[in-house]
């Protein structure tokens, strides 16, 4: 028994030396034990926090993603109503204008427009506008002869009027005149014209006064041409001798008056030619 206390005695010091040695092993160790053990719970508190984040991120993503989802889907469903209400008012808006369309038809056609009555007035206008074309086409074909035949006045009147400054050339019984060649088998046109015109008084000779033209004695005999003023001499003069000239006053008169009763003559033959061109289309129609 005492050897076996002795081994406890023994055993208890040994274990009271471990003990006391591990307690100051322990009070060395313990600010750099528990440093250690911060930076581990430190580090597995890091990483649990960690691992929740991303989990809370997780869950918050699923959640937005499931609210977007929502609000799209009410806008999507909120933008097809309003597709579907715009679709469907136009669809009334076109079936009302097909109604209204077919309805003014029916009401023009039965109450407004008459269908063979506008036929048969647009037939009669076309036949006006024929009848008013061919009035057109004659009234032009009647002022192109009016101006043809106004043109044929003008050119006689103007051949007269040749005539009339050119009747000193007319021929005579001892001399022919430049119009009466002796070479011709015929007078020319202009000799026959110079025949039938009277002898007119110039203007500018009746200005002079009362003498002679030629300066030639006032003696006159019996007219050489028959229907002209012209008389000859019997002495020596080469030249026919007009006749005396008058006072100034009533030659100026007698020359206006010949040249308006010229021009009368002129309208009322021009006058003439447009009622006998009427009466000619009258009795063609």
């Amino acid at each position: 028994k005492m050897a076996e206390l002795r081994t406890r005695k023994s055993e208890l010091e040994e274990f009271l030396k471990e003990y006391f040695h591990r307690n100051r092993e322990a009070e060395e160790n313990r600010q750099r034990e528990n440093q250690a053990a911060t930076t581990i719970q430190s580090c597995f508190r890091a990483c649990k926090v960690r691992v929740y984040i991303s989990y809370l991120h997780k869950k918050a993503i699923i959640i937005q993603a499931r609210w977007r989802g929502f609000t799209a889907r009410a806008r999507v469903r909120q933008m097809v109503k309003e597709a579907y209400f715009i679709m469907k008012m136009n669809f009334y808006q076109e079936m009302a204008v097909r109604i209204q369309r077919r309805w003014r038809g029916f009401f023009v056609r039965k109450y407004i427009h008459n269908f063979y009555a506008r036929k048969q007035y647009l037939e009669g206008l076309a036949e006006q506008n024929n009848l008013r074309r061919r009035e057109l086409d004659e009234f032009e074909e009647l002022q192109r002869r009016e101006r043809h035949c106004v043109k044929m006045v003008k050119e006689q009147t103007a051949r007269v009027q040749k005539a009339h400054r050119l009747h000193h050339l007319l021929s005579t019984e001892q001399s022919p005149g430049i119009f009466n060649s002796p070479f011709r088998s015929a007078p020319h046109e202009m000799e026959l014209l110079l025949r039938q015109v009277k002898y007119r008084v110039p203007a500018k000779i009746a200005s002079r006064g009362g003498n002679n033209l030629m300066g030639c004695p006032s003696r006159m005999g019996a007219a050489t041409f028959p229907g002209t003023g012209i008389r000859s001499t019997r002495n020596g003069c080469s030249r026919p001798i007009l006749p005396r000239l008058f006072s100034q006053t009533r030659l100026f008169s007698r020359v206006l008056a010949s040249e308006k009763s010229l021009s009368k003559q002129l309208h009322t033959n021009r006058l003439i030619l447009v009622l006998l061109l009427h009466i000619h289309e009258w009795a063609c129609l």
